[in-house]
């Protein structure tokens, strides 16, 4: 067992909805060890600077139900030279802090994995990313309440593409992965899902346009922001040139995405993976981020956490396909 008896969390890269369940999971839990617990803000470039501000269970009270990170976020490049961590490294033994937790994603995993390398503090992980992106877990805190943001924007855009017979391109967050576009598509009813990890055919697409889909009076296709199409004002502009008598509209969603109070099921989530990530560094773990893989804790050392997922469930595409008609 370990003896750890001061407990660092942060949270670093982009933010997301559950963000703040998981901080307060991690807050109280600690607390319950008679762990002495400390945020540090702005993620790796706040440990650097020594932004680091000890927490009490009254810290975390109200926010479970807000979005974002109240410890705020940020990227650091100085973090990934050994002139940064040493000095992140100092500041964590400056407060005497023997431990963290690491609420983030791809880049904060990355730079944990580089930290460890050098720095013998036990380190582990949460996943907090909307993307959905990274092994280990079959859902990420934040990815829920994305896939229901871009579905009620759809669901509202939808009426005035009904009104006017109009065919809008909606693009959705996922620079390297299409699974928001995928999932919301699919919920959304979307008429073409368009993602990076089918490689596009615009070809197939055209198909569609001059099929049945002809006929219908609104028409929705969801597109990730990194397909190499172009993303959605890309294939916007070559379907109107196709198709000069559609009336063709572009809707991108932003960081609408990220914002908004979490969902139930991401702030259960989130409760419970920052619950077992402190269990986990008093059991002795290090080096791995806690998820949920069917419905059970799970332990992923960071460097296969990391790998992004590049292969779609095939059925899915099918069901698209067939759902879509």
């Amino acid at each position: 067992m370990s003896k750890i008896k001061r407990l660092g969390v942060f949270t670093s890269g982009g933010d997301s909805p559950g963000m703040n369940a998981c901080i307060r999971a991690v807050v109280r839990t600690a607390i319950y060890n008679e762990l002495e617990v400390f945020g540090i803000y702005r993620g790796y470039a706040g440990m650097i600077n020594g932004e680091i501000v000890k927490l009490e269970a009254s810290s975390v009270a109200n926010i479970i139900q807000r979005g974002g990170t109240f410890l705020k976020t940020a990227r650091s490049k100085e973090f990934m030279t050994p002139e940064g961590r040493q000095k992140a490294y100092d500041q964590l033994q400056a407060h005497k802090i023997d431990a963290l937790v690491a609420i983030g994603g791809d880049g904060t995993f990355r730079g944990a994995i580089e930290f460890s390398k050098t720095f013998d503090i036990p380190l582990v992980g949460t996943p907090g990313t909307i993307d959905n992106d990274l092994f280990g877990t079959d859902f990420t805190i934040g990815y829920d309440t994305a896939l229901n943001t871009v579905i009620s924007a759809v669901d509202k855009i939808r009426d005035t593409a009904e009104s006017h017979d109009r065919l809008f391109l909606v693009e959705v967050m996922g620079r390297d992965s299409g699974l928001i576009a995928l999932r919301s598509g699919i919920g959304a009813g979307a008429e073409a899902i368009i993602i990076p990890e089918t490689k596009s055919n615009l070809d197939h697409l055209y198909t569609r346009l001059e099929g049945q889909h002809r006929e219908k009076a609104s028409k929705i296709i969801i597109v990730a922001e990194g397909d190499e199409a172009g993303g959605a004002f890309g294939i916007a502009k070559k379907v109107k040139e196709r198709y000069p008598h559609y009336d063709t509209k572009v809707t991108v969603l932003g960081h609408i995405q990220r914002g908004g109070s979490p969902s139930c099921m991401d702030r259960v989530l989130a409760s419970r993976l920052g619950f077992m990530a402190v269990e986990a560094l008093i059991e002795g773990k290090k080096g791995v981020m806690v998820g949920m893989v069917d419905k059970e804790i799970v332990y992923t050392p960071f460097e296969h956490a990391v790998k992004h997922i590049e292969e779609i469930n095939p059925d899915l595409i099918r069901m698209v396909e067939i759902l879509s008609l």
